[in-house]
């Protein structure tokens, strides 16, 4: 049985760390669009003669690869702190249906 303590706690877990988990969504988000601005910029300082050549060369970069560390990063906070805000709620969901069944059962 989950305590009322145990959803207060759930609750203010939701509360304290919703900045934390939109900073984690913004940040990978930023990064998702960025990564292609940053593809372009090392595409276009490629010495490659052939447009293939310079793709392969700007994904190929230690910058573009040190981004791609730092998206995988973010996927990680972002997908972390998701997940124990939807533990949280299905906590609280449980502690909810628990208590609409306890009433309906006093009142049969």
């Amino acid at each position: 049985m989950i305590s009322d303590a145990e959803v207060e706690k759930a609750i203010d877990y939701i509360r304290d760390n919703s900045g934390a988990a939109a900073k984690a969504k913004a940040d990978r988000l930023h990064i998702e669009v960025f990564r292609k601005s940053k593809h372009a910029i090392l595409f276009g300082l490629s010495p490659e003669k052939t447009v293939a050549a310079s793709d392969a060369w700007a994904y190929a970069h230690p910058d573009y690869i040190e981004l791609l560390e730092g998206y995988k990063v973010a996927i990680e906070q972002d997908e972390r702190l998701k997940w124990l805000m939807e533990a949280a709620k299905l906590k609280v969901e449980v502690w909810r249906t628990v208590q609409a069944n306890q009433r309906a059962v006093s009142f049969s």
